[in-house]
């Protein structure tokens, strides 16, 4: 038991001290604490703020900078312990350390006297064994040592080759290529790649000039190609339809779920919008994902971002070979396309760059190419603010370059290949993306595929350590090569040994960036009263990277308990009103589409009925026309007609005058009387 164990050994202080140095704590306040390889990093947060509530007391440092994140989650975890004694810190210390290694002790025990007197000298030695030693239940054969000195890294030491397992890879930092069974994919480049369960999908690509539509799958456990049969769907699914494979280059490949998305590239018949393809691993089946909002112009060689549920689109050379730098979202929940105008000064346009996400805010873009030019520059976005920064770079910066391919491991962006329209890029850079510093992990000789413009590079894992996978390419010839790389933890750590102490740009990228958020944490409090703080460091052989500090508590810091307690219950109120507004807005966004579906096809069916009206209104204008012209004909006519029946009466009056004129000679002529004499009469 604990108890048993507590009661053995020295007395306090000397247990502590002993423990202390054991874990790899120093005596000095500003050093970076280095924890043994001895038990897991999940206590180290705990253990450095009882450390220092021990030997310095409580915390009256100022705050650090939301930038800092490291200092800042070390402050609040020592801020945490209030005013807690500094003899039940030390006991504290001494119980976790014992609850996660009951050994420790033991271990120590040849060297307790030369610790102690270490401590009296404020200075902390790390002693190295050459025993095998014990980690998350894994067996290393020997002992990796940092050591310090005043706080100070002043040597790494790093074997090449640790594993005499002939199937694995067992060179750190060096590009190889394993041998591979079944029958490789043709040669290409602009091609398309992603891992998903150790599986990685080779899609399309461009060989000799032609596009290419074809699917295959590398098992990297047993290192064997196999060409994927798929088929198009016969019926759509809900949000998508039956997929037409048209050969494409330039496109990207996003595992999302259990799915393949197939974004944008270049086609013989381009589209006039980006189309998503979506191949089904469980049915093998390609379908057409079914978008809505405004989608961007279609494209090729532009960058895809997965971050968290949504694709950020980035740039490209759209079917017209003009160079774009727009930028787009699509929400993966709502399928709905956004477009961004960030402030700031966007990247230039340019096509075949690369991009990735840190911290699941900053989206990161470097190099490209234009038509006449490649480039090195480095830009930010903040993908809260929408606003984009240019900061200035540190290390080793890489040179300028296109079609290069890049990859995240942890905080660290490997970026491989590429080419400055002369010759392709030998050297794989890695830049720590917190720090902003540049450093060559290898370099590679003569026209080998990894010096070549449109590789791809994947990120897969082996017996729990990172691989990256690169594959294809072009160099003056095209490749379907496959090499591979383990990236050491001195590659990764070397970008922060190059810029201690930090350099006043890092403080300018925090400028000019604007973090305003806080270290993320989550609480998770479990059955036996642990609360774990799942927090930033980075401070452990991968940067250190401080994730989770726990703390099990019986009586001890139940004032901590119960802040942490109160946090984690806040925390998950604020995400419960987050659900369920979530699910409000999906239900809203649902029944806007229904209400605006209906609407469009009420729209159709006016429009319609004016289009009848409108033909219909045509007809009787023209009719109006034709009685109107008729009117005005008979008009006419009536005009002649009543001329006509005047002259016939004039006519007819005087044929009737003349004739009663003849009718009176007659008669008098008959009578006697002629004419003649009548008058003489008269």
């Amino acid at each position: 038991m604990a108890m048993a164990r507590a009661s053995s050994g020295p007395a306090y202080p000397e247990r502590f001290y002993a423990a202390a140095a054991y874990a790899g704590f120093d005596g000095s306040h500003n050093s970076t604490s280095t924890v043994s390889s001895k038990f897991q990093n999940d206590t180290a947060l705990l253990l450095y703020a009882l450390y220092q509530q021990a030997t310095v007391g409580p915390c009256n440092v100022p705050k650090p900078s939301s930038w800092k994140a490291v200092e800042q989650s070390k402050w609040k975890s020592w801020q945490g312990l209030g005013n807690m004694a500094s003899t039940e810190a030390m006991r504290l210390f001494v119980k976790i350390l014992e609850e996660d290694d009951p050994s420790w002790y033991y271990r120590a025990s040849n060297s307790i006297s030369e610790i102690s007197e270490s401590v009296v000298d404020t200075q902390v030695n790390h002693y190295s064994k050459d025993e095998p030693i014990i980690k998350n239940g894994n067996s290393f054969p020997e002992t990796k040592t940092i050591s310090t000195e005043n706080g100070t890294l002043v040597e790494t030491q790093d074997k090449d080759v640790v594993s005499e397992d002939v199937s694995t890879v067992a060179v750190y930092d060096q590009w190889i290529a394993p041998s591979i069974t079944g029958q490789p994919p043709k040669a290409r480049y602009e091609h398309g790649a992603a891992i998903v369960q150790d599986k990685m999908y080779v899609y399309g690509g461009n060989h000799n000039g032609r596009y290419l539509n074809d699917l295959h799958v590398l098992d990297l456990r047993s290192r064997a190609w196999s060409k994927v049969n798929f088929k198009a769907e016969n019926e759509s699914q809900e949000g998508q339809s039956p997929a037409k494979l048209t050969p494409c280059a330039g496109h990207s490949l996003i595992p999302w779920e259990n799915k393949l998305l197939s974004v944008a590239g270049h086609t013989k018949d381009p589209s006039e919008t980006i189309q998503i393809k979506v191949f089904h691993l469980q049915s093998c089946t390609w379908s057409t994902l079914k978008t809505y909002g405004k989608a961007p112009v279609s494209r090729g060689g532009q960058s895809v971002t997965l971050v968290g549920t949504s694709l950020v689109i980035f740039g490209g050379q759209d079917a017209k070979r003009s160079l774009l730098n727009d930028l787009h979202i699509l929400d993966l929940e709502t399928m709905t396309w956004d477009e961004i105008d960030a402030v700031g000064v966007p990247p230039s346009p340019r096509s075949d760059h690369a991009a990735a996400v840190h911290a699941e805010r900053y989206l990161l873009i470097f190099g490209g190419g234009s038509h006449a030019t490649c480039f090195n520059d480095l830009h930010v976005l903040d993908l809260q603010t929408m606003e984009w920064t240019r900061p200035t770079q540190q290390g080793e910066i890489p040179t300028s370059r296109a079609g290069h391919a890049g990859v995240t491991v942890g905080e660290n962006w490997f970026i491989v290949g590429g080419g400055d329209n002369k010759s392709g890029v030998s050297e794989t850079a890695v830049l720590n993306m917190s720090t902003l510093v540049w450093s060559v992990v290898t370099s590679v000789h003569g026209r080998v595929p990894l010096a070549s413009e449109g590789l791809s590079l994947v990120l897969s894992s082996y017996n729990g350590e990172d691989v990256l996978v690169s594959f294809g390419g072009y160099n003056g010839r095209y490749s379907n090569e496959v090499n591979v790389l383990k990236p050491s933890h001195k590659s990764t750590l070397q970008s922060k040994i190059t810029e201690t102490p930090v350099p006043d740009s890092v403080s300018a990228v925090h400028n000019v960036t604007n973090p305003t958020r806080d270290v993320d944490s989550e609480l998770e409090v479990g059955q036996e009263g642990k609360i774990r703080e799942i927090v930033m460091d980075n401070i452990d052989r991968e940067s250190w990277v401080w994730k989770i500090s726990k703390q099990k508590s019986r009586g001890e810091g139940t004032s901590l308990i119960a802040t942490l307690k109160a946090e984690r219950e806040e925390l998950d109120s604020s995400l419960s009103k987050e659900k369920l507004q979530t699910l409000h807005l999906k239900q809203e966004l649902a029944d806007a589409e229904t209400r605006n579906t209906d609407l469009y096809k009420e729209l159709q069916s006016v429009r319609g009925q004016l289009a009848a009206e409108q033909s219909r209104c045509f007809k009787l204008e023209v009719d109006v026309a034709e009685l109107r012209q008729k009117l005005q004909t008979m008009e006419t006519l009536q005009k002649e007609l009543e001329l006509l029946q005047r002259q016939k009466a004039a006519s007819e009056q005087a044929l009737d005058a003349n004739h009663r004129q003849g009718s009176g000679g007659v008669w008098g002529w008959l009578a006697g009387t002629p004419g003649g004499q009548k008058g003489d009469d008269a």
